[in-house]
């Protein structure tokens, strides 16, 4: 028999209380539990019909022992391949192309040079920048600087002038940044999406403290909460993530897409609260029954079958 199984790292509420959940709902001859990951054999792939992954962006072992388990069938929650080609500049892309509003935008090179380069590896790249070009693309001070892939609020500064730009873009080190438009909020929205049809929109703060961030209240109009679901379906659409959050900021009525790059979005009931973390317990436990019920698709002719 075939499992459904969890990674998971650190976390101590949400895993344990997803796979109660799906045991307890779970058709007769479907089993939920903690994934053990045993010797990784090439052809011997675990026995794993649906894997909801939440922990492989810290560790790449098993991000690709997941590809593995794709490229054998097993539905990995999210695909491997697009989590790992992706990043939040790319998203950025992708959003405006499909005609979502997103703050401007510009991706910036390594403050220092990736090891193993040298300036000989740059001869193709413009020096110096111009550097008030890209703060006027952006809409002028304060802006904000930030990690183009990664999560968590890290390597993320709100910056008020170009000597606090210099001096931050100094320390960044090898990190690709971007350089991003402020956009000055009346009201602020994360939104859980599972399968891309499960829609849970919780009032933000992203000010506050991690633990008080979704202690907010704003008095959303209706056209605006539709607005948001439908702008989130066609996101996580677009970018082909089963699990996902967008975060909105709201301006002047328009909902700007700000981070939606968070494919093992917080779940602990520490944090998102008694009320969501039943949502997003409910319904993946659910969309975890309805895909291990589905058939998988090969992992590269599911590629090959998205491409065409």
């Amino acid at each position: 028999m075939k499992k459904i199984g969890i990674l998971n790292g650190m976390e101590n509420t949400f895993p344990q209380a997803l796979i109660k959940k799906i045991n307890t709902i779970a058709p007769k001859g479907i089993h939920a539990e903690a994934v053990l990951v045993e010797e990784i054999l090439l052809d011997e792939p675990l026995d794993y019909q649906v894997i909801i992954d939440r922990i492989s962006q810290d560790v790449p072992f098993y991000r690709t022992w997941l590809k593995q388990m794709a490229l054998h069938g097993t539905a990995v929650l999210n695909n491997p391949l697009w989590w790992t080609a992706d990043d939040k500049f790319t998203n950025v892309v992708i959003a405006k192309k499909i005609g979502i509003p997103v703050p401007k935008t510009v991706l910036l090179p390594s403050k220092q040079m990736p090891d193993n380069t040298t300036p000989d590896s740059f001869r193709n790249l413009k020096f110096p920048l111009d550097w008030d070009k890209m703060i006027r693309h952006v809409g002028g001070f304060p802006l904000y600087l930030k990690q183009y892939h990664g999560g968590g609020w890290q390597h993320v500064y709100r910056i008020e002038d170009k000597q606090e730009l210099f001096d931050t873009y100094d320390k960044t080190g090898h990190l690709v940044m971007m350089m991003q438009e402020n956009i000055e909020f009346s009201a602020y929205f994360r939104c859980y999406s599972i399968g891309a049809e499960h829609i849970h929109i919780m009032p933000y703060a992203p000010g506050n403290e991690h633990n008080m961030r979704y202690a907010a209240y704003y008095d959303a109009p209706q056209t605006l909460l539709d607005t948001m679901k439908k702008y989130v379906v066609e996101l996580n659409k677009a970018l082909g993530y089963d699990i996902n959050t967008v975060e909105f900021a709201i301006r002047n009525g328009i909902p700007y897409a700000i981070d939606f790059f968070n494919p093992a979005p917080d779940a602990d009931l520490n944090s998102v609260g008694r009320n969501n973390f039943n949502w997003v317990v409910n319904n993946l436990a659910k969309y975890a029954i309805e895909r291990y019920a589905s058939e998988q698709l090969p992992f590269m002719g599911h590629y090959l079958t998205l491409s065409n």
